[in-house]
């Protein structure tokens, strides 16, 4: 059972005092000490078993195989399954790698995002591993988990049937950090089942711990363009989703698009086509397989009426996965696209534009600070409350958004379960007299939820809540401002 809210939050606090959970200083998940594990398992001369991630059932999960599968999945090391295991074979990519049976191509096109960022790869996935090299089966990543850096450790046996690799699997058979990183992740989420049906979001956001932006495609009213622009030449990781079809299997539609599926941006270009410019943005498909067959995909007469350099230049004919395609087909067969930058610069067309962060732990207790959505009236007033003063005349002036609030839910489990939340902003006056200025659209039964907003001049009140009353849980409170805007936070109440 985990401490009160209270303690919680106070061991919280001591810890980042002191410099723990910083990527240089990061908290050791379950408290495993790699360098001290690697050390006993050399001296021992013994191959290292994780027993908080056994090789066995659970760890699987249920309901991802048939039970007359599970029966058959042996657990392997990377040299039981490969003559000439290596953790990286000629350097990382994102063709280096396809999706096995586990439903988790948002993982894996998180993944693909990654591999363009090598100094953002290199803090997730330590590249001094090796397999042959004072090997004793040990390794360790790491992720960034509510508000701080944790470093995983796991084993290197492999789940397989028939002596393959079940869940994601590398082209090259000899190259084993995809599936090894894998693992460590769904150590985290509790089970490989645990990694099914998630999004996007969650793993770019525990691969950067950064600003996490999710634009709606359909929003035509943004500068979506623009942003794709500033993103692709920023340190971003970038992903889009297609919606879900009637089923919650992945058809392949008659345009080679895969409905229900997570893809990652890996490349955003204008063209010169017949006098008019022309957005093309590139995509690519974590089955490393499987492609778009309109207008600039690999074989589209389109690609014709541009210039012998562009073409030469963007140009790739191969059934990797990756391809190009409008921006108005972007925004016509993909739902949302998520944004995730070290850094708020993206966000700003304007190189002066400056940003400050304030972040705030919270947590909703059961008959004391969880009350709910705002139809509970009698209790939504217990919520925890955060007042803002907002400052400033530029972005009213100018009609930009000056404020970002992301609200991160905390499970107390290690599982993926989560509570439908909302951040809910209201002017610091009764609850049952005054509408809400902005709110979310929707509770979700999602790890984050976040608003872009303009707020004017003056002060405001930020009530996070679930839907359900009395619901248990921690949550993280980020708000992003312009400079200019200049929030001021007040201690929180509740």
């Amino acid at each position: 059972m985990p401490p009160p809210g209270a303690c919680l939050n106070i061991m919280e606090a001591r810890h980042k005092q002191m410099g723990y959970g910083s990527i240089s200083n990061p908290e050791k998940f379950f408290n495993q000490d790699f360098k001290n594990l690697k050390q006993y398992c050399l001296t021992k001369g013994v191959r290292y078993l994780d027993d908080m991630f056994p090789p066995d059932a659970k760890s699987v999960g249920q309901g991802i195989l048939m039970p007359s599968d599970l029966a058959h999945v042996k657990w392997l090391r990377p040299a039981q399954i490969a003559p000439d295991a290596e953790f990286v074979v000629d350097g990382v990519s994102r063709f280096d790698f396809g999706q096995g049976v586990l439903g988790n191509c948002w993982f894996l096109a998180s993944i693909g995002a990654l591999t363009f960022q090598n100094h953002i790869f290199e803090q997730v996935v330590p590249l001094d591993q090796k397999i042959k090299e004072n090997y004793c089966g040990i390794f360790h990543f790491r992720f960034w988990r509510f508000g701080r850096w944790v470093d995983v450790v796991i084993d290197d046996k492999l789940p397989t049937i028939n002596g393959r690799l079940i869940f994601v699997h590398s082209k090259d058979p000899n190259e084993f950090w995809p599936a090894l990183l894998e693992k460590a992740y769904a150590k985290v989420c509790g089970s490989y089942t645990d990694m099914t049906s998630g999004t996007p979001s969650e793993a770019v956001m525990d691969f950067t711990g950064g600003i996490h932006m999710c634009v709606q495609l359909s929003d035509a009213s943004s500068d979506v363009w623009g942003l794709i622009c500033r993103a692709g030449k920023s340190n971003t990781l970038m992903s889009c989703g297609t919606p879900q079809g009637e089923t919650s299997a992945n058809t392949v539609l008659p345009n080679g698009l895969v409905q229900g599926h997570a893809y990652t941006v890996t490349g955003v270009k204008e063209l010169i086509s017949q006098g008019k410019v022309v957005k093309l943005i590139r995509l690519w498909n974590p089955w490393g397989k499987g492609e778009w067959e309109g207008d600039w995909s690999d074989w589209s007469p389109m690609w014709d009426i541009v210039s012998s350099q562009d073409r030469q230049k963007c140009l790739s004919v191969a059934d990797d996965g990756e391809f190009w395609m409008a921006f108005e087909d972007l925004c016509k067969f993909y739902t949302d696209l998520d944004i995730c930058g070290l850094k708020p610069d993206f966000i700003d067309g304007k190189s002066s534009a400056q940003w400050k962060t304030s972040v705030y732990e919270g947590r909703w207790v059961a008959g004391t600070t969880a009350g709910g959505c705002i139809n509970n009236r009698d209790t939504f007033w217990t919520n925890p409350q955060y007042r803002i003063k907002v400052v400033g005349e530029n972005s009213e002036s100018n009609g930009e958004k000056n404020i970002l609030v992301s609200l991160m839910q905390k499970p107390d489990k290690r599982n993926r379960r989560l509570y439908k939340t909302q951040s809910g902003k209201f002017p610091a006056m009764f609850f049952n007299t005054h509408l809400p200025v902005a709110r979310s659209d929707k509770y979700m039964n999602a790890r984050e939820v976040i608003e872009f907003l303009m707020l004017k001049p003056g002060e405001y009140l930020i009530v996070p809540s679930t839907f359900k009353p009395n619901e248990t849980a921690s949550f993280i409170l980020t708000i992003h401002s312009r400079e200019e805007t200049c929030h001021k936070s007040k201690k929180p109440s509740g």
